[in-house]
């Protein structure tokens, strides 16, 4: 099955509406029927912030989540339109991906 990969990225404390982010994505691309979502915590990152590392003592916060979606194109537009009418300015990529099931 040919789908999109669409990827939002937030950093890990940023949060709307008293939510974190990242769990408001989740949960917002489920009520919109896509069947799976998952968001993923970076070891280090830089982007237009500086750069970010996990240390020992360091706080939760800092780093970027990477929330991931597969979905048709019209899903992950309605995603993204979502994302925008939310008052939201998030990065994002849209890749394509192939979707399948190894044989067993």
């Amino acid at each position: 099955m040919n789908a999109i990969c669409l990827q939002v990225f937030v950093s890990e404390a940023s949060r709307h509406h008293g939510r974190l982010t990242y769990e408001w994505l989740l949960d917002t691309a489920q009520e919109l029927g896509v069947a799976g979502g998952s968001a993923f915590r970076a070891l280090a990152g830089f982007g237009r912030h500086g750069r970010h590392d996990v240390g020992f003592f360091e706080l939760a916060g800092e780093l970027p989540v990477v929330v991931e979606f597969f979905a048709d194109a019209a899903t992950a537009d309605r995603i993204l339109n979502a994302i925008a009418a939310a008052g939201l300015q998030l990065v994002y990529a849209k890749l394509p991906a192939e979707i399948g099931v190894t044989a067993g």
